[in-house]
């Protein structure tokens, strides 16, 4: 088991007081939004760093039903961003979305993610330079807390993106995927 980085901790903690800040000064959609995200981050973050926490009674199951409530969250955060025509937001959660599934690909596949890395590092590439292609549109419309979130948020889940692969690389015996 490894376990997090002092500089990871903070983004973490610095991603929960954006998580309230957005949960009490937002609309029901940031906040939502916010909070589902800070969800999955963190059960990815336990994933990458203690593989070994699946293989604990129940563990898989708790997993599934967090990711569960939080895809419910991102869908309904989704619907609203779309509703209130806030095409950023809209475009900004679905390109996470792909991120999400890469990590769940990365995360269950190990093998395959070995076998292909250029392919997946390419794919994480082309996602997250997208994400962050949508940073300085946040900051020249004048929203300079989405634009540090947005920030934050990249640099949390690039962390995680890292650690995912270094666990396909070197698959554990009796890997924690799904292979």
């Amino acid at each position: 088991m490894s376990t997090a980085h002092p500089f990871q901790l903070a983004l973490y903690a610095l991603l929960a007081g954006n998580t309230c800040y957005f949960a009490i000064t937002g609309p029901w959609t940031k906040g939502l939004d916010s909070l589902a995200w800070f969800v999955l981050l963190m059960l990815f973050a336990l994933e990458t760093q203690d593989p070994a926490w699946l293989k604990r009674p129940h563990a898989r199951g708790t997993l599934h039903s967090l990711r569960i409530a939080a895809a419910a969250g991102i869908a309904l955060s989704t619907i609203g961003y779309v509703r209130e025509r806030d095409w950023l937001d809209a475009i900004n959660i679905s390109l996470w979305m792909l991120v999400v599934a890469l990590l769940e690909c990365e995360l269950r596949w190990t093998t395959l993610v070995a076998q292909r890395r250029r392919l997946f590092t390419a794919i994480a590439v082309v996602l997250y330079s997208s994400i962050g292609a949508l940073v300085p549109l946040w900051a020249w419309r004048g929203e300079w807390f989405d634009a540090y979130d947005a920030v934050l948020w990249l640099l949390a889940f690039a962390l995680i993106e890292m650690d995912a692969l270094k666990l396909a690389r070197a698959p554990l015996a009796g890997s924690h995927g799904y292979e």
